[in-house]
C-alpha cells in the first residue's frame, strides 16, 4: 500500500515546483535568467525548477531561453519544445517482508522492502524513496565468544568452562538455530608487548610465584569452529589454559578482525545474526601501537590463519584501525559485543561511537553474569534498527526521515529503537544530486540496516543531457554557416561571437556598447569584462568565474563561514548560496540533521531543549550535556534517574521488562549504609517505594561529564504494626492486669484477714488475762477470807 501513493506524491511534488515557479517569477531574483546560460545542459543545472526552450523563433530581442517553466509557457514556447526533466524514482524488485526466520523459508527471509530501485536525477532536483524493514521472529544466530586469556582472566576462564550449555539453554527461548563458536587472543608475542627472553618461550610465567605455569604468549587462536553441538563448546573450553604478557594492553583487536573476515574458517552463515563477543579486563592495542616493535605495515584487512588456526601475521604487521574493525565488521554483517569491566566502560563506550553496530556491557570481575550479559546485548541488539549507506556517491545528498512505532515523523534521524521482535518500521529517504559525473559513469549505492544480510541497492541515472541536443546541426545556415545549431541556439566556431555567429571578436563600437550595460549609467560588463559584438566576455580571475549577461555574478562572493565558502555545504551562485540537501542559511552552516540531538531515551534533546543546527539548545535551565541529559536541578531530574535506581539495583520499575534498562541507564550507581549530603552540587532525591518504604539517593554531575548516583543499599521502611503481635500484646495485657488484680485482691484480704486476726488474738489474750484476773483475785479474797476466819 505504501508504493500506491506514488504518483500522487510526485503529482503534489509537481504543484509545488509550480507554486515556488510562480513565487520565484513574481518578485526577487530570477534565478533561471541571472546566469549567462549558453546552453540547454547549463540551464538545467543553475536550478531544478530552470527549463528552456529549444523553439527556432524563440528568444528575439535577447530574450532568455532559460526560465521558469510556467514563464516560457507565457512568452509563447510551445510545450513540445520546452525541455524541464524531472527527478523520478522506479521500483524495479520489491518482495514482501517475512514474518518468521526458521524453518524450510529460512533461505528466502526478506527483511527490507524493497529490494531494488532505479533513480533518475536531475541535477540540483530532489525524489524520495520509502522502505520498510522488520526484524523477523526466530532468526538463525551465530555466536563466537572471543575471550582474553592473558593472567588476569584466569577466574574468568574458570567461571565458562560449562558456558556452552547454559548459554544454548537461555538462548534457546530466542531462536531455534543457535550455533557456538569460540577463540582466544593475548598479544603479539614480540618485545615490548611480551617477554621475549629464551626462558619464557615455552613458559611466560616462569618465575612467577601465583601462578608458575602458563602456556606460550600468542596473537589470535581460533578453537572452536560454530557449531550447534554446544557439549563441544564446554571440551575445548576445559582445555584452554592462560597466557602471559608483558604490558597491560592486549591484541584483542587483531582478533577481532582475524574473527570478522576468516568467514569460512569461523563458519558465519549468510542466513543468520552474527554476534561476536569480546570479553576482557583491559585495553586494547590500537593502530601504530606496533611501531613500538618495529611493526611499520598497516594491516591489510586479510585473513591470516594459518593451519594451527593462529593468526600467523601477528609479528608481521601493525594493529588495525577503528576505521578498517569498522568496515570489516559491517561488511560482514557482524554485531560485536564489548564485555569489560566495569573500570574500562567508559573507553570501550567511546568506541561504540566510532564503530557501527557495536554495544558494550559491563562483566563481573569474574565473568559470573556473562550469560545475562549476552541476553541483554542480545536483546538490545535486536531491539533497534539503523540504516548505514554503502558506496554514498560523492555528488549525492541524502537525507533520512524515520517513521517508529509511535507512527511520527522524525526528520533526520536514521534508526528506530525500542523495538518488539516482528515490528515493522519505515524510512522515507530524500536524494538530490548535486552535479554532473562524467559521461559514461555508472552510479550506484546500498542502503543496508546495521548487521542485516538484507539490503536496498539503489541504482542512479543522471539527467544531465538535453533531448533537443541529439538533433544538433554542424555548419548550419541558421549560424552562418560558423558554427552548431542546437536547441535553439549556435554554438560559433573558436573566434566568432553573435546570436547567429555573424561577428567576429574584437568587433567594437558604439552601438554594441549599450548593450553591454545592465543598466544607464553603470559600468559596461559591470567592469569586470569586455563588450564584443553586443556581448560581455567576462575576465577570468584566481578567485572564480566570472559570469552573467552583464558579468555581474560570480561563485565566489557568497557568505563564508570558518574561511569556507558556504561552509562547504553549498554552491555559490550569483552572490548567494545554494545550500546542499540537510543544509540552510546563509552560508550553509547549519544542518537540518537531528539525530545528533536525540538522547537515549529517544527523545529529542531529552524534552529539555530544540535542535538548532544539529545541536542541541538547552532551554531547562540547569540542562546541560550534548542532548541536554544531564540536569540535576530538573524537575524531573529524581524521577528519570529513579527508574534507573528500580532496574539496576532491584530489578523493578517500568524499565525492568523491555530490556533498555541497560542502554538507557550507564550512570555509576555506589550503595552505601548512610547518606552524606555535604556535596552542594548533589541533589537529593527521594521516593515511596511499593511497599510503603522510603528510598534515597543523591545524584552529581562529576567534572569528567559522567552521572554519579550515590543510593542506599536499601530502602528505609518504618514497619507497621504486626496484628498478631498486637493480638498477643493486647491478651498478655489483660492476662496481667487479671494476675494484678488478683494479687492485689489477695494482698488486701491477707492484710484484712491479718488484722482480724490480730483482733482475734488480741481479744482472746484479754479474754485470757481478765478469766486470770479474776481467778487471782478470787482466789486472793478466799485467802483473806480463810484468813479473817482463822482470826475470828
Amino acid at each position: 500500500t505504501m508504493w500506491s501513493a506514488a504518483p500522487w506524491t510526485r503529482r503534489a511534488a509537481l504543484c509545488c515546483v509550480l507554486l515556488q515557479t510562480l513565487v520565484h517569477s513574481s518578485g526577487g531574483l530570477n534565478m533561471c535568467m541571472s546566469g549567462s546560460t549558453t546552453s540547454c545542459e547549463e540551464c538545467l543545472l543553475i536550478h531544478p525548477n530552470c527549463a528552456w526552450c529549444s523553439q527556432q523563433d524563440f528568444g528575439r530581442g535577447w530574450m532568455s531561453r532559460c526560465d521558469f517553466f510556467t514563464n516560457l509557457l507565457k512568452r509563447g514556447c510551445e510545450n513540445r519544445f520546452i525541455e524541464f526533466p524531472s527527478s523520478r524514482t522506479s521500483i524495479l524488485e520489491s518482495r514482501p517482508l517475512s514474518s518468521k526466520g526458521s524453518g524450510w523459508t529460512q533461505y528466502d527471509v526478506v527483511q527490507i522492502m524493497p529490494q531494488k530501485i532505479s533513480l533518475s536525477l536531475r541535477p540540483g532536483g530532489q525524489t524520495w524513496f520509502g522502505l520498510q524493514v522488520r526484524q523477523v521472529e526466530d532468526y538463525p544466530v551465530d555466536l563466537y565468544y572471543l575471550m582474553d586469556l592473558s593472567l588476569s582472566m584466569k577466574d574468568d576462564l574458570d567461571t565458562i568452562r560449562n558456558l556452552g550449555t547454559k548459554l544454548a539453554l537461555e538462548m534457546g527461548k530466542l531462536t531455534s538455530n543457535f550455533r557456538l563458536g569460540f577463540g582466544s587472543f593475548v598479544d603479539k608475542n614480540m618485545s615490548p608487548f611480551s617477554y621475549t627472553a629464551d626462558k619464557y618461550q615455552e613458559n611466560p610465567c616462569n618465575g612467577y610465584k601465583l601462578f608458575p605455569n602458563c602456556v606460550p604468549t600468542f596473537g589470535f587462536r581460533h578453537i572452536l569452529s560454530l557449531t550447534d553441538k554446544v557439549d563441544r563448546f564446554n571440551e575445548e573450553v576445559q582445555k584452554q589454559m592462560v597466557s602471559r604478557n608483558r604490558d597491560a594492553p592486549e591484541g584483542g583487536f587483531d582478533a577481532i578482525l582475524q574473527a570478522a573476515v576468516c568467514k569460512e574458517e569461523i563458519g558465519w552463515r549468510k542466513e543468520a545474526y552474527h554476534l561476536l563477543v569480546f570479553a576482557t579486563d583491559d585495553v586494547p592495542h590500537l593502530a601504530l601501537d606496533g611501531r613500538l616493535g618495529g611493526l611499520v605495515q598497516p594491516h591489510d584487512g586479510r585473513c591470516h590463519l594459518n593451519d594451527k588456526n593462529e593468526y600467523s601475521a601477528s609479528t608481521q604487521m601493525d594493529y588495525p584501525s577503528l576505521a578498517l574493525l569498522g568496515e570489516k565488521l559491517a561488511e560482514n554483517n557482524i554485531f560485536l559485543i564489548f564485555a569489560v569491566t566495569k573500570r574500562l566502560y567508559v573507553i570501550y563506550k567511546d568506541f561504540t561511537a566510532l564503530i557501527p553496530g557495536t554495544t558494550v556491557e559491563i562483566l563481573d570481575q569474574d565473568s559470573k553474569n556473562v550469560i545475562q550479559l549476552i541476553i541483554t546485548a542480545y536483546n538490545n541488539i535486536r531491539s533497534k534498527v539503523e540504516l548505514s549507506v554503502w558506496d554514498h556517491p560523492e555528488d549525492l545528498s541524502l537525507s533520512f526521515t524515520a517513521t517508529c512505532q509511535d507512527g511520527q515523523p522524525l526528520p533526520g534521524l536514521r534508526k528506530c529503537a525500542d523495538l518488539k521482535i516482528g515490528d515493522t518500521v519505515s524510512f522515507n529517504v530524500s536524494v538530490e544530486a548535486r552535479s554532473c559525473p562524467p559521461r559514461g559513469t555508472d552510479q550506484s549505492f546500498t542502503i543496508k540496516p546495521v548487521g542485516f544480510k538484507d539490503r536496498l541497492e539503489v541504482s542512479v541515472d543522471y539527467q544531465c543531457d538535453c533531448g533537443c541536443s541529439q538533433t544538433a546541426k554542424s555548419n548550419s545556415s541558421i549560424c552562418s554557416s560558423m558554427g552548431t545549431y542546437t536547441c535553439g541556439t549556435c554554438q560559433c566556431e573558436p573566434g566568432y561571437l553573435g546570436a547567429r555567429c555573424e561577428c567576429q571578436e574584437g568587433d567594437s563600437g558604439s552601438m554594441y556598447l549599450s548593450a553591454c550595460r545592465e543598466a544607464e549609467g553603470k559600468q559596461i560588463c559591470s567592469g569586470r569584462g569586455e563588450c564584443s559584438c553586443n556581448q560581455c566576455l567576462c575576465y577570468e580571475s584566481e578567485f572564480g568565474k566570472i559570469y552573467g549577461s552583464f558579468c555581474e555574478c560570480d561563485d565566489f562572493s557568497c557568505a563564508r563561514h570558518k574561511g569556507i565558502l558556504c561552509s562547504g555545504h553549498g554552491e555559490c551562485h550569483c552572490g548567494e548560496c545554494k545550500c546542499h540537501a540537510g543544509y540552510v542559511g546563509d552560508n550553509c552552516n547549519c544542518s537540518t540533521e537531528t539525530s545528533t540531538c536525540v538522547s537515549d531515551d529517544g527523545r529529542m534533546c531529552s524534552g529539555r531543549g530544540s535542535c538548532v543546527c544539529g545541536r542541541c539548545q538547552c532551554s531547562e535551565p540547569g540542562a546541560f550535556g550534548d542532548t541536554c541529559e544531564k540536569c540535576p536541578t530538573c524537575p524531573d531530574a529524581c524521577g528519570t534517574k529513579r527508574e534507573c535506581i528500580e532496574c539496576r539495583l532491584f530489578n523493578s520499575g517500568r524499565l525492568a521488562d523491555n530490556q533498555t534498562c541497560q542502554r538507557l541507564c550507564k550512570d555509576e550507581i555506589i550503595t552505601v549504609e548512610m547518606l552524606k549530603t555535604e556535596d552542594p552540587n548533589a541533589v537529593l532525591c527521594l521516593y515511596k517505594t511499593d511497599d510503603d518504604c522510603v528510598m534515597k539517593f543523591m545524584y552529581s554531575e562529576h567534572a569528567s561529564g559522567l552521572s554519579v548516583l550515590t543510593a542506599l543499599k536499601e530502602p528505609e521502611c518504618s514497619r507497621g504494626p504486626d496484628a498478631l503481635m498486637v493480638l498477643l500484646a493486647v491478651v498478655g495485657s489483660i492476662l496481667l492486669v487479671g494476675v494484678v488484680l488478683l494479687a492485689v485482691w489477695k494482698l488486701v484480704i491477707t492484710i484484712h484477714d491479718h488484722r482480724e486476726f490480730a483482733r482475734f488474738q488480741s481479744a482472746r489474750s484479754r479474754a485470757r488475762y481478765e478469766m486470770t484476773k479474776r481467778k487471782h483475785d478470787n482466789d486472793k479474797n478466799e485467802t483473806q477470807n480463810d484468813k479473817n476466819e482463822i482470826k475470828n
